[in-house]
């Protein structure tokens, strides 16, 4: 199966690089090339090769500073993508929400809320799907998860003619540990995707090595 670039996972950025958005982090106004030169006590060219590789990349853009007096200068700001490449904790927030979630309706309702969950996703994504095999509909299943920050991999179910989806890591791995109903998302949208049944052989949340998911 062809492989293709996560957007979701910041491509590598070199020291010198991560100076630089923080520098434009901190002036969200944007800066010049000669006013990160100054500051990073580096050259103008230093400057400017660093900016094509972060242009490039999305994690800045060019923007234009009107002078009172001559013309304009080119500036660069940080955009979306720049800004998430700083780390953010969300996790204690996420798992504030899921248990009070569970404490005021209970398990068996919860459960079914994620499994709900994983349904509307799924109702989003289903254009994706319409009309092709299931051979298809895996493949495009697997670039879904990987765009969701999951590394998968596509196989045969030894010993039958299934396929199967194994999942080298969780994206939500310490919420799915204290919720395993977490899992019945994946299930759920699995499963509405490829219009089969999905069985879940293995969960890292309990302690396998992998998430590993037969299509029945």
């Amino acid at each position: 199966m062809m492989r293709r670039m996560n957007p979701l996972i910041p491509q590598k950025i070199s020291p010198r690089q991560h100076q630089i958005l923080e520098h434009l982090l901190e002036n969200r106004n944007g800066l010049s090339v000669d006013e990160l030169a100054k500051v990073l006590d580096i050259s103008r060219t230093g400057v400017q090769q660093h900016f094509v590789a972060l242009e490039r990349d999305g994690y800045i853009r060019k923007s234009m500073l009107n002078k009172t007096a001559g013309r304009p200068v080119t500036i660069y700001v940080i955009t979306d993508k720049g800004n998430n490449y700083f780390p953010k904790q969300y996790a204690w927030f996420s798992e504030l929400i899921l248990s009070d979630l569970l404490q005021e309706i209970g398990p068996e309702r919860f459960k079914a809320y994620m499994q709900k969950l994983g349904g509307r996703l799924a109702d989003k994504l289903s254009g994706k799907f319409d009309g092709k095999s299931l051979s298809e509909r895996v493949d495009e299943l697997a670039l879904v998860m990987t765009d969701l920050g999951f590394q998968v991999k596509v196989g045969m179910e030894p010993g039958t003619e299934s396929q199967n989806i194994q999942a080298f890591n969780c994206i939500y791995h310490d919420l799915a540990q204290k919720h395993h109903e977490i899992c019945e998302f994946d299930l759920a949208l699995m499963s509405s995707l490829l219009d089969k049944d999905v069985e879940q052989l293995s969960c890292m949340a309990k302690g396998d090595c992998s998430c590993r998911f037969r299509i029945k």
